[in-house]
């Protein structure tokens, strides 16, 4: 037996051990099985090279397997090995091509001692890359005898699945704490938080690319013990923990924390201390508060001078022990009028003299989170659009209003970022000037099929070159969502995402202000000049979203300033070396691809089998006066003629012969097909895949269009479809720019990121 499964077995050697470790793992092979005895197969990302945690590999008898962190399955199963078996393989955010008849999987031969690599197209920006947590993360790896990154890989602190993380550095160490955790021995494990320190990358902890080595808090059993014991009731859930100086100025960390009797409102809340002596949280202070439980990833905000810890973008105290002792000293960005507290259907809303919600920082007052928001909407007593919450799918236009999870500032894109989700199991990306907006747009950048994934996490301490790559996690469960099936061993556990900033498709459009200058010219300009001119007090408005001006993705226009005529704006650039104000979308929109060329979907029916036939893929390139076509996977190919709007195929697939026409039309094929020298035939269609990214064409872009004071002759640029009040038209649209999400002008330009 392999040397990393025998030292980590509970004797020496002997099949009793060997039997009680395949046990722990849930192996189905033979109980003394060697590396040896298994045909490895590593399920890998194309573009990286590295194995993809997460996939499923099932058979046609439904037998499923699912890949360790490593990517790996270690395959032994009697009376597959040794001969041709096809595999599907499905993982949510990756994709395999399907082949000739649509199927997305792989042939091969397993045997004893043979290995293959699958490769698969990764569809999301970020990249998976290991479970943290639970049993078996790298199971099949050990099974195969091949290296493991962290120091328990099979099982560690007696875990089996954890809920919600929030993690920060103290004392020398990164700090981790974890929500309800199951253990090894019963379906209950315990509800008091869970704990566990890492060391830092470079400093003895492992790079975060490669996983996390936790040590857990444990009790005499050898399983996670609770951070909180007292209370000693309820579940105890964590929300925002932050290191603090206490009255004597020793660093301490501190967390509020919240003792639930169900997933409803909070029985109590209290403000926990942690002892470095016994290593557990203590109560210093109980509120009788009964808001309810989020989870919080606080963060280190400078205003005026003044430290504070933003628990959320809209919540914040002093960063100081005796500040957070009293909730009187915690201040909430509301427009609930008076003191700020909420009073259900009673509670009112502060409007300005124009008729728009005033939000301001309150001292003592309740926190206004999305959920609240949506109630003062519903009961018509704020706008939709009148909240700095609100921001739109870049890629449809979509509203999407759930809230963020987790929120830094970021050096490398010199904004604050933010992870959230709108639907279960989607991450969504998007960045903004301030802690409180404005928003804008977001880019969906991770999906977990019918799986939820909440209460993400962006672990600002793991970012690496200058903030171009970053890392988050999320729980992988199918709670409160639609899975019909639980994935053994990844369900309830963290899972850990790798995110490049640097992403052509993470240049989202950023928002741009009509700011008056100091000889009281209006001009357009970016956070970065506002922040350094301290010009907050001079924003007019929020004129619109546009790409920053170093992005250069295709398709796109770079737009310039003209010192004449006000100040004008032109795509043709007035000097050598000239750096453009922003960058934008082209007048009109680009026409679709027209003709034969280019990828299809395609729909197969069989004249004889009713339902929806088989979905594949095609692809379509001229070869002289002919075309050759094939799917993505090769095993379908032919060649073919298009006279006129008439096409006539030979396509081979799997050794069979198939004769195709179809007349082209308006993008779209349909036509007949037959097997040749079979009685089966049937009718196929197709319709052209669009290349062109999915935001050109958003409900969102508005054209950006010259107009002229009457007054002074002097040219200005709006979105405005017609000419404002005491302004006529100065020429065609210039360029289409993306409309502002919401109307919110109460921003938090004076908070600042500290370190």
């Amino acid at each position: 037996m392999h040397e990393t499964i025998r030292r980590l077995l509970p004797t020496a050697a002997g099949i009793a051990g060997t039997r009680w470790f395949l046990a722990l793992i849930g192996s189905s092979v033979t109980l003394t099985a060697a590396p040896e005895d298994f045909f490895a197969i590593q399920v890998v990302d194309a573009a990286t090279g590295r194995g993809v945690p997460l996939v499923e590999l099932r058979a046609v008898n439904e037998a499923a397997w699912w890949t360790d962190s490593n990517g790996f399955v270690a395959f032994n199963e009697p009376g597959l090995m040794n001969r041709e078996v096809f595999l599907h393989v499905v993982s949510p955010g990756y994709e395999m091509p399907a082949d000739g008849f649509g199927y997305r999987g792989v042939k091969l031969r397993p045997v004893a001692g043979g290995n293959t690599t699958v490769p698969l197209v990764r569809l999301n920006i970020a990249e998976r890359l290991y479970r943290v947590t639970g049993a078996g993360v790298y199971r099949d790896s050990v099974l195969l005898g091949r290296q493991v990154p962290t120091e328990q890989p099979l099982l560690n602190g007696e875990v089996t699945g954890q809920d919600t993380v929030v993690a920060l550095p103290y004392a020398g160490k990164l700090f981790w704490f974890w929500g309800d955790t199951g253990r090894l021995s019963y379906p209950l494990g315990h509800f008091g938080v869970s704990g566990a320190t890492s060391e830092w990358p470079g400093r003895g902890g492992l790079d975060p690319a490669l996983g996390v080595n936790l040590t857990y808090f444990v009790d005499a059993s050898g399983f996670s013990r609770p951070m909180c014991p007292q209370p000693n009731h309820g579940m105890r859930w964590l929300e925002g923990p932050v290191v603090v100086p206490d009255e004597q100025g020793r660093a301490r960390l501190v967390s509020r924390l919240a003792v639930q009797n169900d997933l409803g409102d909070a029985a109590e809340w209290h403000l926990m201390v942690f002892n470095d002596e016994t290593g557990a949280f203590e109560s210093v202070q109980r509120w009788d508060l009964h808001d309810p439980h989020h989870s919080a990833h606080p963060q280190p905000v400078r205003v005026g001078g003044i430290d504070y810890w933003y628990l959320f973008p809209e919540y914040r105290v002093r960063a100081e022990l005796r500040a957070m002792r009293d909730l009187r000293n915690y201040e909430a960005f509301t427009c609930v009028a008076g003191d700020g507290r909420w009073r259900g259907a009673d509670t009112r809303v502060e409007h300005d003299a124009a008729g728009r919600p005033r939000f301001s920082w309150k001292a003592a007052a309740d926190r206004l989170w999305p959920g609240r928001v949506s109630q003062l909407v519903q009961q018509k007593k704020l706008q939709a659009g009148a909240t700095w919450h609100g921001m739109m799918d870049l890629a449809s236009g979509r509203a999407l209003g759930k809230g963020i999870e987790s929120f830094a500032w970021n050096e490398y894109r010199r904004r604050w970022i933010a992870f959230f989700a709108d639907q279960p199991g989607d991450v969504w990306f998007a960045e903004a000037d301030t802690p409180l907006g404005p928003w804008g747009y977001a880019r969906r950048v991770a999906e977990h099929g019918e799986y939820n994934f909440y209460n993400l996490a962006h672990h600002a301490f793991f970012d690496q070159l200058g903030g171009r790559r970053v890392y988050f996690e999320g729980t992988y469960t199918d709670s409160f969502s639609a899975a019909r099936t639980r994935t053994p061993r990844y369900n309830y556990n963290q899972i850990m995402y790798a995110l490049d900033l640097a992403d052509e498709r993470l240049q989202l459009p950023v928002a741009f202000y009509r700011v008056h200058t100091a000889d009281g010219r209006l001009t357009l300009a970016l956070r970065d000049q506002i922040v350094t001119e301290a010009a907050w007090e001079r924003i007019e408005e929020l004129a619109f979203f546009a790409l920053p001006p170093e992005c250069t993705r295709a398709g796109t226009v770079p737009v310039f300033a003209e010192e004449r005529n006000g100040g004008t704006l032109t795509l043709t650039s007035p000097g050598t070396g000239a750096r453009p104000l922003f960058v934008a979308l082209p007048p009109e929109p680009a026409a679709p691809a027209t003709g034969l060329a280019g990828v299809w979907q395609c729909r197969v029916r069989d004249a004889n089998r009713p339902g929806d036939g088989l979905a594949l893929t095609l692809e379509f390139k001229p070869a002289g006066d002919r075309w050759a076509v094939k799917s993505p996977a090769g095993d379908l190919s032919g060649t073919g003629t298009l006279q006129g709007q008439r096409l006539r195929l030979q396509l081979t697939s799997g050794g069979f012969v198939f004769d195709c026409e179809a007349m082209l039309e308006a993008n779209r094929l349909a036509g007949t097909w037959q097997k040749i020298g079979s009685t089966e035939a049937g009718t196929w269609s197709g319709r052209r895949t669009d290349s062109r990214p999915a935001e050109w064409s958003s409900p969102a872009l508005v054209g950006l269009s010259p107009y002229r004071r009457t007054a002074t002759g002097k040219v200005f640029h709006s979105t405005a479809a017609s000419p404002p009040s005491g302004a006529e038209g100065a020429g065609p649209v210039l360029c289409r720019v993306w409309r502002a999400p919401n109307e919110s002008k109460q921003w938090d330009w004076r908070a600042q990121p500290r370190p």
